[in-house]
């Protein structure tokens, strides 16, 4: 039974204020509340100078995570491994501040800042970028941009798949072949054309192709297991929550708890950061993000072939029943 004219414009009129108020608690409330929550921080050096730095960071209470480091060259070599966010050396000419605008330009600016702020006046801050972001991004701009367009793409296929009732491993070959196109055509663009990304051409097209893989499949799987509600489901989770949840475009460590951590168990906050990891550093901090896409892929493929070995059953049934019906019609 079709639901009434009437009932189906107030269902809208009433729907519309509510999706737009989701979309701005998502995706304002994160950027209204941005500062350091545990951010890990390093600290180099021995004497007065350091554990005044040290303790300059734990004033702030809940703000930072502090990690100790014997002197300058192991505190460069936990930045570019992404222990820290960068670290501050003391020395007998004043503090010197090792940044990393590579993995995120807003935290960089932030603890120069931090730094520059609490010096002794007269006394000069250097800054040395240990990870510099490229120079076709210098402000990760287009990288934060990047997220958006990967989760409309594995969307896009997610849907298209359930919309065009494809079903078990001809859905699932689908979605594979389409994430690696767009990977390879997607690096194609950041890599080779705008130089946004610079680590090894293969390595960053095959995470593109994950990123784009997990989302469609996780919205695939949900609609083969729910219908047509799963896309709607999908939508909720990879465009409203993963995109403005993903800290992409500042840090995780930066958002509300647990916006934060959420983030980064979803496709595009994931497949962001291992991103960042395979494009400037060397695939280190990798693990995590790429578990967090594999379990997403591999769930939303189980998914899909397990509702196309249901719906096979379930064609199959009518026609054995008949089979035996009219065998046993002959018989008599």
């Amino acid at each position: 039974m079709s639901t009434p004219p009437n009932r189906r414009a107030v269902a809208v009129v009433l729907l519309i204020p509510v999706v737009v108020t989701l979309a701005l608690w998502a995706f304002a409330w994160p950027a209204a509340r941005i500062a350091p929550r545990d951010l890990p921080v390093g600290v180099a050096g021995a004497g007065p100078a350091a554990e005044q730095l040290e303790r300059g960071f734990e004033q702030r209470t809940g703000a930072f995570e502090v990690h100790r480091f014997d002197g300058e060259a192991a505190a460069r070599e936990a930045i570019e491994e992404r222990t820290v966010y960068g670290a501050v050396v003391a020395g007998p000419e004043g503090p010197h501040v090792l940044t990393a605008s590579a993995a995120s330009p807003v935290v960089a600016q932030l603890l120069r800042e931090a730094v520059t702020a609490a010096a002794p006046e007269g006394v000069q801050v250097r800054v040395t970028d240990v990870v510099a972001a490229p120079p076709g991004d210098p402000r990760g701009s287009a990288l934060g941009a990047s997220v958006l367009p990967l989760a409309l793409a594995g969307m896009g296929a997610g849907a298209a798949v359930t919309l065009l009732g494809l079903r078990g491993t001809r859905a699932a070959l689908t979605l594979t072949g389409s994430a690696a196109l767009v990977g390879l055509a997607a690096t194609a663009m950041a890599h080779s054309w705008l130089g946004v990304i610079t680590g090894d051409w293969w390595t960053e097209a095959g995470v593109l192709a994950l990123t784009v893989l997990a989302i469609g499949s996780a919205v695939a799987g949900l609609a083969a297991l729910l219908g047509p509600r799963g896309i709607g489901l999908g939508a909720l989770l990879m465009i409203l929550l993963g995109n403005s949840f993903s800290g992409v475009t500042s840090a995780p460590q930066l958002l509300p708890e647990p916006v934060g951590t959420i983030g980064q168990w979803l496709p595009p906050g994931a497949g962001g950061s291992l991103l960042r990891s395979v494009a400037f550093f060397d695939g280190n901090a990798a693990g995590g993000p790429a578990l967090a896409l594999a379990l997403w892929s591999a769930l939303g493929l189980a998914a899909i072939l397990l509702a196309g070995r249901r719906g096979t059953a379930t064609e199959e049934a009518p026609t054995a029943e008949a089979r035996a019906t009219r065998e046993g019609a002959l018989a008599g």
